[in-house]
């Protein structure tokens, strides 16, 4: 059982373990200089919002137990910008379904977002004790250089604001920005971040993918897709084509198979518990020879 009292405890440790250089993050496992995408594996795990059927979405101690956990390499948020311009965690526009509070998130300022409290689903296991959704800074701060990131610019116009705050940390190849507009992914290459393009299953029966390979980083494709969809984005040429939101082996499994080199789930912890599949291409999975489940290993990715 995770629970909020352990969680800060391990935060204290990281904050201890930081002293001493100046207040700025530094990796813990990944030697010198900042983890960067280069370092992936060649298959990914993604802890969508940190892995919301197994934590709180989008909070500081569901990152933190997803990071603790070491079911994923990459950690994923969402952001949302407010009246006054900082940037917080957040997927929806309103409050109304993830907090006790109501209205709409652009309404509040950086002093309102100070008495927000996050609302745990009841069906979430575990003991989780509410707590106010982090701010963009805060989680950058925390896990930037220790885990690779995904940020979704949920409001567009924020992207510049984002750059900024990833620029500020060096860590302008250590986090993923995403978006669904094709226009905002060619933006964030343009100012030299990570870009990221999602599609829905509906948009992909229309998409050309490799129009997209000159700027898009990772192509984020919905699982429910048709095979033909799934399998004309694997080979678009875009390097990475990762599959969401994946919570089954089964759903898993088909997007591997069908040339999909990343999955993003909800439910990490789960999919480590289940043996991978082999890979088309011979790829070999953590886990498959053992019989135990996948678990994300701190290290440089193997040859």
């Amino acid at each position: 059982m995770v629970t909020w009292t352990a969680l800060t405890g391990l935060a204290g440790l990281a904050s201890l373990a930081l002293a001493g250089q100046g207040g700025a993050l530094a990796p813990l496992e990944w030697g010198a200089g900042p983890l960067t995408v280069d370092a992936l594996p060649r298959v990914v795990y993604v802890a969508h919002r940190g892995g919301a059927r197994e934590v709180p979405e989008n909070s500081m101690s569901g990152l933190m137990a997803a990071y603790e956990r070491g079911t994923a390499q990459v950690l994923d948020f969402d952001t949302r910008m407010l009246r006054d311009g900082h940037m917080v965690v957040m997927h929806d526009e309103t409050l109304n379904r993830t907090t006790y509070l109501g209205g709409p998130v652009r309404g509040l300022n950086l002093r309102d977002w100070a008495g927000v409290r996050l609302r745990p689903k009841a069906a979430i296991p575990g003991s989780w004790r509410s707590e106010r959704p982090p701010t963009v800074a805060e989680v950058l701060d925390r896990f930037g250089g220790r885990v690779v990131l995904m940020l979704e610019a949920k409001d567009p116009e924020s992207l510049r604001t984002l750059a900024g705050l990833i620029r500020a940390r060096g860590l302008t190849r250590s986090v993923f920005v995403n978006s669904n507009r094709p226009e905002v992914a060619w933006r964030a290459h343009r100012m030299g971040l990570v870009a990221q393009l999602w599609r829905s299953a509906e948009q992909m029966r229309d998409d050309r993918p490799e129009r997209w390979a000159p700027f898009v980083d990772v192509l984020d494709v919905d699982y429910k897709a048709r095979d033909a969809d799934l399998a004309r984005a694997a080979h678009s040429g875009i390097p990475r084509v990762w599959a969401h939101t994946v919570v089954t082996p089964g759903q898993r499994d088909r997007a591997l198979a069908l040339g999909c080199n990343g999955i993003i789930t909800d439910a990490p912890g789960r999919l480590s518990r289940h043996p991978l599949k082999a890979v088309k291409g011979g790829t070999a999975m953590q886990g498959g020879k053992s019989g135990k489940g996948f678990r994300a290993v701190r290290g440089r990715a193997r040859p």
